[in-house]
């Protein structure tokens, strides 16, 4: 069971983790075993973010002010969430010991005014490492025994792409399974920091922003286990963004695969690489609310009952620009494609979509908005009036895709998604669709996103139960 940042950010909102992990231990009369996953409290790794960019400048005076409200923070959540004294006591202890050592890193780090990746790791673990001991602790304090452990002292060991690290899965499922199975076998419920884990010189790693969803199921995957709950406010995964779509349902059930569609297409409350493992292990993932206990969530499994959805979801990913790169030279030209992407990736932008007619003469590429200004540099200074003759750029586009695997091997699915949307007066700038056919992709400038997926929506009949 993986904790959300947003189901630990106040004292009667763990009681409520407690009681969800109790009932669950002695569900249908099973001694059921049980591992959490936590997050850092909600906003405390926007703060450490926020900090660093400050450490950067030099301004020692916003470390005492961070290490006295993180500390206020987390003491407040004990003296709330734990009664018993003596438990109060340790925990309070091991917070204050953590913070020490916080702080004793950063006043490091602001007498050179650097951060590195490496050092960011290090200083974001410390959101995870100061809420696991406050939810083990108050397990404890529920008769319920416990341990908390880091995700390197679990044993999750990962390349060493800091703030990106990816598990070496070998390695971590025999170093997880020595460590944490014989826990699991003295009756004890192991709470782990999610997100953090450590490459194989030692050195604190991150899994990305909502990293935490990634750790519970490498976690899963190494132990066997038999489902992953994802803990956090919302109901499940929707039908469509609920900021534009009042009526968006919430989706009972879906694929692994149309749900990794979802997520790299920008859906929210799972992270992109978390079904990696549980897709290979088959287990089943369910995202539940922790406030809303009689909703049954949404489950992410490879055996779907048979639906009569063609469509499961609309998304929209706002934000975006498009460029067009074009010139006569780029036809029947070998490595021109390789060329235009090696030089954004040198740069560090990543290409969300890409499109390339059969006359080979241009190449359109969408982005993220905050990336352009770097794509654009770099394309010019490497590439314009070379390899590629001219850069033409659309800002203020969205991407809308549509996800389902009811779409593969239906005809007439693109006919209804763009007559749909050209009833709105809608225009199409860019088409993407892959093999697969589980999804459909395409670009609208971004004053006519909103009309695209009302549209869709009502086409597909998508705001019935699912």
């Amino acid at each position: 069971m993986k904790f959300g940042g947003s189901v630990l950010d106040s004292s009667s909102k763990i009681k409520t983790l407690v009681n969800i992990v109790n009932s669950f231990k002695n569900l249908e009369g099973k001694d059921n075993e049980i591992v959490c996953v936590i997050s850092a409290i909600s906003g405390v790794t926007d703060k450490i973010i926020m900090l660093s960019e400050l450490i950067i400048k030099g301004k020692r005076s916003a470390i005492k002010t961070f290490i006295d409200e993180m500390t206020r923070l987390h003491l407040d959540l004990i003296n709330n969430a734990i009664t018993d004294q003596k438990l109060q006591a340790e925990a309070k202890k091991v917070i204050l010991d953590t913070m020490k050592e916080f702080q004793a890193i950063l006043e490091g780090l602001v007498l050179i005014s650097e951060i590195t990746p490496r050092s960011l790791d290090h200083m974001l673990s410390f959101g995870e490492r100061l809420a696991a001991p406050i939810v083990s602790y108050a397990l404890r304090n529920n008769n319920l025994d416990s341990d908390f452990l880091t995700g390197k002292e679990i044993g999750i060991v990962t390349d060493s792409n800091f703030g990106e690290a990816r598990p070496l899965m070998n390695t971590t499922k025999f170093r997880v399974n020595a460590k944490l199975i014989p826990l699991i076998l003295e009756g004890k419920i192991p709470v782990i920091t999610g997100y953090i884990a450590a490459d194989q010189h030692g050195y604190i790693t991150t899994l990305g922003r909502s990293g935490s969803d990634y750790t519970a199921t490498i976690i899963a995957s190494c132990i066997n286990a038999d489902e992953v709950y994802l803990w956090s406010d919302v109901d499940g995964l929707l039908t469509a963004e609920p900021l534009i779509v009042k009526d968006a349902q919430v989706l009972d059930e879906i694929s692994y695969s149309e749900a990794a569609e979802m997520v790299l297409f920008g859906a929210k409350y799972i992270h992109p690489r978390a079904l990696e493992p549980v897709m290979d292990s088959n287990i089943p993932l369910r995202l539940r609310n922790a406030f809303n206990l009689s909703h049954p969530g949404t489950t992410i499994t490879q055996n779907l009952r048979i639906s009569n959805n063609i469509i499961k979801s609309i998304i929209a990913i706002r934000n975006t620009a498009l460029i067009d790169v074009s010139g006569g030279g780029m036809v029947g030209s070998p490595g021109t494609a390789a060329n235009i992407f090696d030089t954004l990736a040198k740069n560090k932008v990543n290409i969300m979509m890409i499109s390339q007619g059969p006359s080979e003469s241009s190449i359109s590429v969408v982005l993220r908005k905050d990336d352009l200004g770097k794509a654009i540099t770099s394309l010019e200074l490497k590439l314009l009036g070379k390899v590629i003759k001219h850069l033409n750029v659309l800002e203020d586009v969205s991407i809308v895709t549509v996800v389902g695997s009811g779409m593969r091997g239906i005809k007439g699915i693109a006919g209804r998604v763009f007559s749909s949307i050209a009833k709105e007066d809608v225009n199409v700038i860019m088409i993407v669709q892959g093999s697969s056919e589980l999804n459909l992709a395409f670009i609208v400038r971004d004053d006519d996103c909103e009309k695209a997926v009302r549209s869709l929506y009502k086409e597909f009949n998508l705001g019935k139960t699912f």
